[in-house]
């Protein structure tokens, strides 16, 4: 490929490398330069541009990233489209990610040109979930090079695959003890369940048992009877040897224990165990708890169909310090001399929680939909479309929460009424979208370093999905505007930096700051959703009839 200054009279068939605006049109970074586009240059005063030439045998960026994430595609993933030299690999169902590091590390130092960033290995994913990015960093990749790449890519076991949680019958024998409290109890059996329901299985009816051998012998025995595929035992006490009751009760039921401890912290006291094919474990204390522990580690291979013996347990000691535990008799610091704590350890700086506001423009006059106003229609629980746009906006991180209201400003709010949000009200709101914009923008507090512009008749979009895209919004790192995609196809809201702020108050009409995204394509990030709630409003009665929840027309 040669790349540098490129006489325009010389430029039709190049890739333009910076993006160059002229009167009344913009060619952006990227763009394979035609002879209109060289004409408009000249005609612009400008002799030559910084633009790269392919030659023989190079492939074009967005070709070489799509022929790498084929190679790449392991059992259970997907791949999005190539746009600006990436692609994107997807979950396709909810499983847990397994990467080959050896075969991404040999893949990254194969050339510069070509990169694959993948999530930590063995973290369990949901369906549509990003895996890992293919990006190609120049605008062409020699052909030989790309080739390498995808012979690795091939080789030997998948780069990365997703093994599919499976519907998995579990069984808890809880043991008891005299004095201990009913709340304890009900905890452990709430975690499990949750856990369990987490991962597509099933949690048998609970066996409450004495902490004793013979007990939970016959517990598990019952367990297995009634078709339990994964058995655990959750002591009264901690196991402290694996000849303790809970695992001397896995041996009593014609059982063997395999291992006793693991390097993962909370987590560490946990015994692996079997009775024929069925694994039979005994939970660490920390398992009562919903918070991630090493239970969590074994529990979801287990699910996934994966091996989990005594190398792969001990295999986890790198990244298994999950969390400081509180009230230890010796803490991970040097223990204190003299009254003095020496050697501390100092925590990592924390990434920087930015602030983001959610703006809910609710002034239109919903004239698609007369004479019901779409916002003020009820589910079948009561709340007004409106009302669940805004709770879903509260269930997210973003702060504050300004809506914008117009028509109907009244009966707006008092479907908000009790609601911790900003009413603002648009006066020239029949001027169309823009006034709600920049009435709006106009009420939201200094500190804000982005809003969200959720749409008042898009009732599906939850607050977990909100979270992904304010996860997504860094623009020191380039991520300015976050879009959300669903199936190749744009969706709302989206999240706008400040830097777009002013030119967001300057629109007129009813539009809205869409257009802004072809204009700055380098400052955007598509997040992929998990569904088509983003792609879904409800602005006439006959869609509205098909959504969920409110039936209208029933």
């Amino acid at each position: 490929m040669i790349f540098g200054p490129t006489p325009v009279a010389e430029a039709a068939g190049t890739i333009l490398a910076h993006t160059v605006r002229l009167p009344g049109r913009v060619l952006k970074k990227g763009t394979r330069l035609d002879a209109a586009a060289c004409d408009a240059l000249a005609g612009a005063g400008i002799d030559a541009v910084i633009a790269a030439r392919l030659e023989p045998g190079d492939v074009a960026e967005d070709e070489a990233a799509y022929r790498l994430a084929e190679a790449l595609v392991g059992p259970g993933l997907a791949r999005s489209r190539a746009a600006t030299g990436r692609v994107n690999l997807l979950a396709e169902s909810p499983g847990l990610l397994v990467v080959e590091a050896a075969k991404i590390d040999r893949l990254n130092a194969l050339d510069e040109s070509l990169t694959v960033a993948t999530l930590p290995s063995f973290v369990p994913v949901q369906a549509r979930e990003m895996l890992a990015t293919i990006k190609v960093i120049p605008f062409a990749v020699p052909g030989a090079v790309l080739e390498r790449a995808e012979a690795i890519a091939r080789a030997g076991p998948p780069a990365m695959a997703v093994h599919p949680f499976r519907p998995l019958r579990v069984g808890l024998v809880l043991t008891e003890l005299p004095g201990i409290k009913e709340s304890v109890m009900e905890g452990a059996v709430e975690a499990t369940g949750e856990r369990v329901a987490g991962l597509s299985g099933t949690l048998l009816p609970v066996e409450r048992v004495p902490h004793e051998t013979a007990a939970v012998a016959a517990a598990l025995g019952r367990l297995l009877a009634a078709g339990a595929e994964v058995l655990l035992v959750a002591g009264a006490s901690a196991v402290v040897d694996r000849r303790d009751v809970g695992p001397a009760g896995i041996v009593a039921a014609g059982g063997a224990i395999e291992h006793f401890g693991m390097p993962v912290d909370p987590g560490n006291l946990i015994c692996l165990g079997r009775i024929g094919a069925v694994p039979a474990l005994v939970l660490p204390g920390c398992a009562r708890s919903p918070k991630l522990n090493g239970f969590d580690w074994v529990l979801q291979r287990l699910f996934a169909g994966l091996a989990v013996g005594p190398r792969e347990v001990m295999g986890m000691g790198v990244g298994g310090l999950l969390k400081e535990i509180e009230l230890r008799p010796l803490p991970r610091a040097d223990a204190p001399r003299g009254g003095k704590a020496v050697g501390a350890v100092s925590a990592a700086r924390p990434r920087r929680v930015r602030q983001v506001a959610a703006l809910v423009l609710a002034a239109g006059r919903s004239s698609r939909m007369a004479p019901l106003n779409k916002l003020l229609v009820t589910d079948r629980a009561g709340v007004p479309m409106v009302a669940r746009v805004v709770d879903n906006a509260l269930a997210s991180q973003a702060r504050p929460v300004v809506v914008v209201t117009g028509h109907a400003r009244e009966a707006v709010a008092q479907a908000l009424a009790g609601r911790e949000v900003r009413l603002v009200h648009a006066a020239g709101y029949a001027e169309g979208l823009s006034a709600s914009l920049k009435a709006g923008l106009a009420a939201l507090p200094a500190e804000a370093e982005g809003v969200l512009i959720c749409l008042g008749d898009m009732p599906l979009v939850t607050g977990a999905m909100l979270d992904r895209l304010l996860a997504a919004f860094d623009p020191e790192e380039g991520r300015a505007i976050v879009l959300p995609v669903f199936g190749g196809r744009p969706g709302n809201p989206m999240l706008w930096a400040r830097e777009f702020w002013p030119a967001m108050a300057g629109l007129t009409g009813d539009v809205g700051a869409r257009h802004l995204v072809g204009q700055h394509a380098d400052r955007v990030v598509e997040v992929e959703m998990g569904d088509d709630a983003v792609l879904r409003d409800f602005d006439t009665v006959e869609v509205l009839r098909g959504a969920p929840g409110f039936g209208l027309g029933d």
